[in-house]
């Protein structure tokens, strides 16, 4: 901090709240599916029961990301924030009032519609705070929240179930956004009103922008942009490999290499860490190249390019019969996927103004979410007939990210932004 008060490279500190929010988000969507098996005995669902619930989560999820993203860029980033927060702390809390299958499905309902502005919302604080020299690392700093919610998670809420109940652990996770909110109510402004930032961070964040328009864009004129179909195919052609491994990678390891229970922790927290480096990778050498004198384009495409080239080494890991080299390989792809997620959520901040990010990133997640929820139900029948016929998967999944690298560079040649006035 300055003499005067204000605060140095005050963007960081932005950026690790938005990390910080990230990390509650995917610990609170993991608390449910950490307890199910207790849940399950105590409440006494069906099976059937479980993946209506899940569903209920993920049709909610998807709906809520088209109209919350249009709802943030016309409210704000700090209100956007602030009423998500609330809205999906109350639903996890509310977890614990349930006493149903059914009751469960509604808070995991209200959950999904809560949780789904925390992306749309993040990028657009960055397209607020942060040049295009620096979205890059500053989306994959972000991105990385997953990663860490997916180590944190199962490390502490059985740990807190054991101490406080199940009804306790949801209790609790909502508190702790909570308390978050309080430290981003105290410190999110736009930049150009910030009372902290310095006026050296001011000029830098600005550098090369042109002035923004106080115009609201209708979506029709979103929906005629190549840009915003371009932005879509990088979410739609990647989405359901990523939820494919989230959630089915367990169930390889157990059915392929017979590693369950708490032999199968190290793997897993082996490629958690893998996911992890990799957001951050991708989002820091494309920012490197910018820096280097690269155009955003050339920085954008190549690491996207490198991202889809590794991405087929998953075929390879569905074949390999010892784990370590499954994992290794399994590793490998996760992480050319996150540096792929971060390059895709950082090209929008690239083609499109601050006041349209949200928009389009919901409009992308939300269409990336309906694609999950096809592959998914299409896994789910290739297994009914095979459960170890994960083969084809892995090569749809090997394979999605160099058509969507094809389509965004056919759509936008030259990465160029938006005409939306």
């Amino acid at each position: 901090m300055t003499q005067s008060g204000r605060i140095r490279n005050l963007r960081w500190y932005i950026c690790g709240l938005l990390f910080l929010a990230t990390v509650l988000n995917y610990v609170d969507r993991q608390v449910f599916s950490i307890l199910a098996p207790d849940l399950q005995r105590d409440i006494g669902w069906s099976e059937l029961d479980y993946g209506r619930i899940v569903i209920a989560f993920q049709v909610c999820y998807a709906l809520s990301l088209i109209i919350s993203g249009r709802v943030i860029d016309r409210i704000g980033t700090k209100l956007g924030y602030t009423f998500a927060v609330i809205w999906w702390s109350l639903a996890e809390m509310a977890h614990a009032l349930a006493r149903t299958p059914f009751g469960f499905g509604i808070a995991r309902a209200f959950l999904g519609v809560g949780e789904a502005p925390n992306f749309p919302t993040a990028m657009k604080a960055i397209a607020e705070w942060f040049p295009k020299s620096e979205s890059g690392f500053a989306t994959g700093l972000l991105n990385a929240g997953p990663t860490l919610g997916a180590i944190v998670a199962p490390l502490c809420v059985p740990l807190v179930a054991a101490k406080f109940g199940w009804r306790g652990a949801f209790i609790m996770t909502g508190v702790f956004e909570m308390l978050w909110l309080v430290a981003w109510w105290a410190l999110y402004q736009k930049p150009e009103i910030h009372p902290r930032i310095t006026k050296e961070e001011l000029d830098f964040i600005q550098s090369g922008r042109k002035p923004a328009s106080a115009s609201k864009i209708p979506l029709s004129r979103l929906l005629g942009c190549r840009q915003t179909w371009a932005y879509t195919a990088g979410k739609v052609l990647a989405d359901p490999a990523w939820f494919f491994y989230l959630f089915w990678l367990p169930k390889f390891l157990a059915q392929e290499h017979g590693l369950r229970g708490t032999a199968v922790i190290p793997y897993l927290m082996t490629v958690y860490i893998f996911c992890g480096l990799g957001s951050a990778v991708g989002g820091y050498v494309s920012s490197s190249l910018i820096k280097r004198g690269w155009t955003v384009n050339w920085s954008r495409k190549t690491a996207m390019g490198v991202s889809a080239v590794i991405m087929p080494v998953v075929i390879v890991a569905s074949r390999a019969k010892d784990p370590w080299v499954a994992v290794f390989l399994l590793g490998m792809a996760v992480a050319a996927h996150q540096s792929w997620s971060t390059l895709v959520w950082t090209i929008g901040t690239d083609m499109f103004p601050s006041r349209a990010v949200a928009s389009v990133t919901g409009l992308a997640a939300a269409l990336g979410s309906v694609a999950t929820i096809a592959f998914s139900e299409i896994t789910g029948r290739v297994l009914q007939q095979n459960p170890s016929n994960y083969a084809p998967l892995f090569v749809a999944c090997g394979s999605m990210y160099a058509v969507g690298l094809i389509s965004i560079h056919l759509l936008v040649p030259k990465l160029e932004p938006a005409v939306l006035d």
